[in-house]
């Protein structure tokens, strides 16, 4: 039977290859899972980072008009945030999962939560697509080609390490052989009331 992560990647994969078929920032998300489900919630993670990945690059430009550049700066932003509020509705989805499971009196903690593990794996994909493509180049040196080539190889090794690490995960959890705590990432640069830039701003327009 195909583990939970293997499945999720084969989500992931799907989402950067469908991104690709415009290969445009501005292209609307056409999710094909159920609203509400995991498979939505995973296919709507590597669609965030897949864009994130190509408005990262665009901003690079050096000949990029400042004002653009600062918009993108913005648009980078606001997506780094939704990520993280959907990596902590993914971990929301994992607590409701295991809710009967009472830990073991030896369990333990892991370094991070599942949903922040399918957070790599996310991203990994994503790089993991780019790195394939340059590999494919034909306006590239040989050299280039053999480097992305070695890199490719390192990255396919590293996904496959991080599935099995991320199905050990959950399978420790089930079994009560860890436990989940998660905290909030509680950002605090987007928030007016913790970042000083805002509420000082806030302040003076009151006064």
């Amino acid at each position: 039977m195909t583990s939970f992560t293997k499945k999720g990647n084969e989500i992931f994969k799907r989402a950067a290859a469908d991104y690709h078929v415009t290969d445009n920032v501005d292209t609307p998300i056409s999710n094909p899972f159920e609203e509400g489900t995991i498979e939505n919630m995973l296919y709507l993670k590597c669609w965030i980072d897949t864009v994130q990945w190509h408005l990262e690059d665009i901003i690079r430009d050096p000949k990029i008009d400042p004002a653009e550049a600062l918009q993108l700066k913005r648009r980078i932003d606001r997506s780094n945030q939704d990520r993280t509020d959907l990596v902590e509705k993914i971990d929301a989805y994992f607590r409701e999962l295991y809710k009967d499971v009472t830990p073991l009196p030896q369990a333990t903690i892991n370094t991070e939560s599942p949903a922040w593990a399918l957070d790599r794996l996310s991203i990994l994909a994503v790089k993991i697509y780019h790195m394939r493509e340059q590999t494919m180049r034909s306006d590239a040196s040989e050299d280039h080609l053999a480097l992305c080539r070695a890199k490719l190889d390192v990255l396919l090794e590293q996904q496959k390490d991080l599935i099995t690490a991320i199905d050990q995960l959950l399978d420790d959890i089930q079994a009560g052989r860890k436990y989940m705590k998660v905290y909030m990432q509680m950002k605090m640069y987007n928030d007016p009331s913790t970042n000083p830039i805002l509420y000082a701003k806030k302040q003076k327009g009151e006064n």
